[in-house]
């Protein structure tokens, strides 16, 4: 049993050594021309920014008239309060009321995340695998000739960071939706408020240049991965050879 679990370690271990690199000499190149591609798309390359907008479907209601005399002594007390004058109408605005039905997402946006999501997602399913992979092929700890090591360690000290970054683009995205329905909640508490419903404006134009440069971001790190892991391919599988190119 014991030997059968070996094998198919060993068996692991192989199949991800040559995924990994073919990943590196086929695959990146193809990921990186798609996501040049992708960027030049007009979904990506909107210079107007107010076409990302979306209607909020929260009208403003239209002003209400009362008097002194068609109140309740409370109210009375809130007029007095607010140096209103007995017997002299006041205009104000219904609040928190949402007549129109839901509220929608921002279409254009959730569009663009359901794109940019899977690239992220690859972004760190093939860092990851990288990782594996280094780390499989840095020899066991010997005195002396570990230059290669080196080499080793400093590439797998970048695609984690790759990883990580990766990981935190996911966390962006989770932050928008929640920073949205706040806002949203404040026009539909205040429709009659304009700086609310700006503020929902301004924040998914932030957010439209946040996907243009996470994917970009995206293409980067698989561009920067590519380099140096080519530049130093012979060093990574042999760290102990007896080249002692520098490391790019």
């Amino acid at each position: 049993m014991a030997d059968g679990a070996s094998i198919k370690v060993q068996k692991y271990k192989d199949d991800l050594k040559t995924k990994a690199e073919e990943l590196i000499l086929k695959g990146f190149p193809e990921k990186i021309v798609r996501l040049n591609e992708l960027l030049e798309t007009t979904q990506f390359n909107e210079k107007d920014l107010s076409k990302v907008h979306e209607d909020l479907n929260i009208p403003v209601p239209e002003p209400i008239t009362f008097n002194s005399h068609s109140v309740e002594p409370s109210a009375k007390k809130l007029k007095y309060d607010t140096n209103c004058v007995n017997d002299v109408e006041v205009t104000g605005t219904k609040v928190m009321a949402v007549l129109s039905g839901s509220v929608p997402s921002n279409k254009c946006l959730t569009d663009l995340i359901q794109i940019v999501k899977p690239q992220i997602k690859n972004l760190i399913e093939d860092s990851n695998l990288l990782k594996m992979w280094i780390s499989f092929m840095i020899p066991k700890i010997e005195d002396g000739n570990n230059f290669g090591v080196s080499v080793q360690e400093d590439t797998l000290a970048e695609v984690q960071s790759v990883e990580s970054e990766a990981a935190a683009f996911f966390e962006q995205i989770t932050r928008y939706y929640a920073s949205r329905a706040k806002v949203v909640s404040k026009v539909a508490k205040y429709p009659h408020i304009q700086d609310y419903r700006r503020a929902v404006r301004e924040l998914d134009e932030k957010q439209y240049v946040s996907i243009w440069l996470v994917l970009c971001e995206v293409r980067n790190r698989y561009s920067t991965l590519h380099d140096i892991i080519t530049k130093n391919l012979e060093k990574l599988k042999k760290p102990r050879s007896s080249n002692t190119e520098s490391l790019y």
